[in-house]
């Protein structure tokens, strides 16, 4: 229940002291949810009532609604409806998955398998579908909102996307910021979509290392930075993501662009590219994993 308040007080930064998938791995989930664009949400199994930010409702978790749209900002996902929006976050061990109903008999009895919904799919038409988000530790959730404009006001408090960072946003973006560019990065209000995994990625693609002052990198660096992060992030979801313990898309499939993680997760180990013992240390309460020879 602490974690449960803590969530609701800072809904943007609180899931950020723990370990939750990241942009690719939203993005991998938003994609893989797309057959059910067009779809009807005919019935809303709600298991268990805590896990919902907002009004409980049936229509208010679309029960009657047309699946209009699927969004993404950072690592948030919004499934709009013709009634109302749900704003999901996957926490530490969420997961949202679609599958036919004959094939959801044991998600129905999970007591980890918190919402359901039953739907009727648009194409092809008349297909029944199931999608259920299921939470073993609870640390994410859902939130419902009227409309599209609500969760564009929630989200004017992040930064820009990830995805698309460009080297003079990051720039702007950490211009007098005094902090570790580590620690920078993993802020939802400077840049959304970066946590512990990618923040170690693309700075070691870019040459920088972690505990550097974030004010002090200069605009071509952070312009590399850009471009890291960028990259970094799209080769994350063209591999599905990164599987390192619970996460799955929509359609049961793990990542696979853990095994291309050059220093994550690698502290002690050989730089893949000078063969110098991988430096581990924390940042920002994150542990973080760098090259001294090829990050400056």
């Amino acid at each position: 229940m602490l974690v449960r308040r803590a969530l609701s007080c800072s809904p943007i930064h609180a899931f950020e002291q723990i370990s939750m998938p990241e942009l690719p791995e939203v993005e991998s989930t938003r994609r893989s949810l797309l057959p059910l664009l067009g779809g009807r949400v005919v019935f809303v199994d709600l298991r268990r009532s805590d896990i919902v930010e907002g009004s409980h409702t049936p229509a208010a978790l679309l029960s009657g609604s047309s699946i209009l749209a699927l969004h993404r900002r950072g690592k948030q996902l919004a499934i709009e409806g013709t009634r109302g929006v749900v704003l999901v976050h996957l926490g530490m061990t969420g997961q949202l998955e679609y599958s036919a109903p004959d094939s959801h008999e044991q998600q129905t009895h999970d007591r980890h398998t918190h919402a359901i919904w039953s739907l009727k799919l648009a194409n092809p038409p008349g297909l029944d579908g199931v999608l259920w988000f299921r939470d073993p530790r609870r640390f994410g959730g859902l939130w419902t909102f009227a409309s599209m404009n609500e969760v564009h006001e929630r989200w004017s408090a992040l930064g820009p996307d990830a995805l698309t960072i460009s080297g003079k946003n990051l720039a702007r973006a950490i211009a007098e910021n005094r902090r570790a560019i580590k620690a920078a990065l993993l802020d939802q209000g400077v840049l959304a979509g970066v946590g512990n995994i990618y923040a170690d990625e693309a700075l070691f693609r870019a040459g920088i290392r972690p505990g550097k002052i974030a004010a002090r990198i200069s605009r071509v660096h952070s312009e590399r930075l850009a471009n890291a992060i960028r990259e970094v992030l799209g080769e994350s979801i063209q591999s599905g993501g990164s599987t390192l313990r619970d996460y799955r898309n929509a359609a049961g499939q793990a990542g696979s662009f853990q095994s291309r993680h050059r220093v994550y997760g690698r502290g002690g180990e050989a730089c893949v590219v000078c063969g110098t013992r991988l430096t581990q240390t924390t940042i920002a309460q994150r542990t973080t994993v760098f090259c001294r020879c090829c990050q400056h």
